[in-house]
């Protein structure tokens, strides 16, 4: 028991630690997990090594290089350009349009690459004379929907580690519990700060994210400079202004093609009970845009998430060490001896909310997940209920001014709205990690009990 506990310790201890320092957690995690292995656990260095989760890197590696190359031939602006220039004047479709195009972004492997549209909303806001924090929050709603795509992070690590613990979850199911719970609190979202009038501003000032809560770090894997968001946003106008978009070159309409084929496979393989590898289509479909554009696929490069890659496999490989020395079992026993299964699944719930309004949503997601295992196994709770709650609750409060998300919401929005906003999106993101345990319990972990 001394040695579990002393190997759970150190799991704590070095993320918080990772954490607190901001470097990446998997980085730091994975030699920990080699020296407990070897020291505490009396492992092979190779089996040690080997809970490095490969078929996830596949799949995070594959789906980014895609979308990279996509971001770098111009499509996704293109995209971006095109649908915002046809909402013309009216202006109530805004948060609905940005939720979109931010889910549609998140959706595409790395979930803050959806921040690109921080700017872009924050301008439209200001233009439009509509409330920065109804704006921050279509967008802040937008990328937790989408980051729980099968072809984004999110979905990909809490669907990759239910299917390598034998737990039977859809991945459409998962991303469609995602989009409804968001789309939920943007609707309250709506309600609460959709009629407060603001003047337009004519010609607003776009802050880059280099302001305010650390928000000037790099933005995920796609490294988008202040500079470069300033761009986008300006850029935009005149699609806001005018509402004409230069026609797709025949590239982007390739890479348009490649994305529906995508897309659409991944839909039609899970509908008809499938597993859709999506690392490998998203490798095919990339390979076949970088042989036709060279130098794309080679810019593309440079937008992998390599962060990701690290920060998922050194939190996995040190959970299949915890594994091996049987402390996941305990955490299982510990769970039952509540006697109450139910109030287990909410305070993981809590956890997996409070800690990731601070810090790594993908570290918490990579770590409670599979720690959620073995109150799954003593057949407490069903496990796909409580993996969609755990996931979807530490996403929803990312719009805490003190995480990246939050933090380049208030960066780029007008001056004189920040304390405002900072002051708003603290009060959201603290609301959401009761609001999520609470709501999801009682919509998702309580009937699904009740229907396994």
């Amino acid at each position: 028991m001394l040695v579990q506990l002393l190997a759970l310790a150190t799991f704590v201890a070095v993320f918080a630690l990772a954490a607190i320092r901001n470097v990446n957690i998997g980085l730091v995690m994975f030699p920990f997990a080699a020296a407990i292995g070897l020291g505490l656990a009396d492992m092979a260095l190779e089996d040690v090594i080997g809970g490095f989760p490969l078929s996830i890197l596949v799949l995070l590696v594959g789906v980014t290089y895609f979308f990279g190359i996509a971001h770098s031939n111009g499509t996704i602006e293109w995209l971006i350009d095109a649908v915002i220039s046809r909402v013309g004047g009216r202006d109530g479709l805004f948060p609905l349009v940005f939720f979109l195009l931010t889910a549609a972004i998140s959706a595409m492997g790395a979930p803050l690459g959806g921040l690109v549209m921080a700017p872009v909303g924050m301008t439209v806001a200001a233009r439009r004379g509509l409330d920065p924090m109804l704006m921050a929050l279509a967008m802040g709603t937008g990328l937790s929907a989408g980051a729980f795509a099968p072809t984004s992070l999110f979905g990909i690590i809490t669907w990759g580690t239910a299917d390598s613990a034998g737990i039977d979850l859809n991945p459409m199911l998962l991303f469609g519990l995602a989009l409804a719970m968001n789309l939920v609190l943007l609707a309250v979202a709506h309600l609460m700060f959709g009629r407060r009038p603001r003047p337009v501003t004519e010609e607003p000032a776009v802050a880059g994210p280099t302001g305010g809560s650390g928000a000037g770090r790099e933005i995920g894997g796609y490294g988008q400079t202040s500079l470069q968001l300033k761009t986008q946003a300006t850029a935009v106008r005149q699609a806001v202004t005018d509402g004409t978009v230069a026609p797709p070159t025949t590239l982007q309409v390739v890479t348009l093609v490649a994305m529906a084929t995508l897309v659409i496979s991944v839909v039609v393989i899970a509908v008809t009970g499938g597993e859709p590898d999506i690392g490998v289509l998203g490798f095919a479909l990339g390979a076949l845009l970088a042989v036709i554009d060279p130098a794309a696929g080679k810019r593309a490069m440079t937008r992998i998430d390599w962060g990701s890659v690290l920060l998922v496999g050194g939190i996995i490989t040190y959970v299949g060490v915890l594994k091996e020395m049987g402390v996941l079992d305990m955490l299982g026993e510990s769970a039952a001896a509540l006697g109450t299964p139910v109030l287990a699944a909410f305070l993981l719930c809590v956890v997996a909310g409070l800690i990731s309004a601070f810090a790594s949503t993908t570290g918490m997601l990579a770590a409670l997940v599979p720690l959620s295992l073995p109150l799954i196994s003593e057949g407490g709770v069903p496990g796909w209920a409580l993996i969609c709650a755990i996931g979807v609750c530490a996403s929803i409060v990312d719009v805490s001014p003190f995480s990246t998300v939050g933090a380049t919401y208030v960066a780029t929005a007008e001056a004189e709205d920040r304390p405002r906003l900072t002051s708003l999106l603290t009060r959201w993101g603290l609301a959401m990690v009761a609001v999520g345990p609470i709501a999801l319990t009682l919509l998702l972990i309580l009937p699904g009990k009740v229907i396994a």
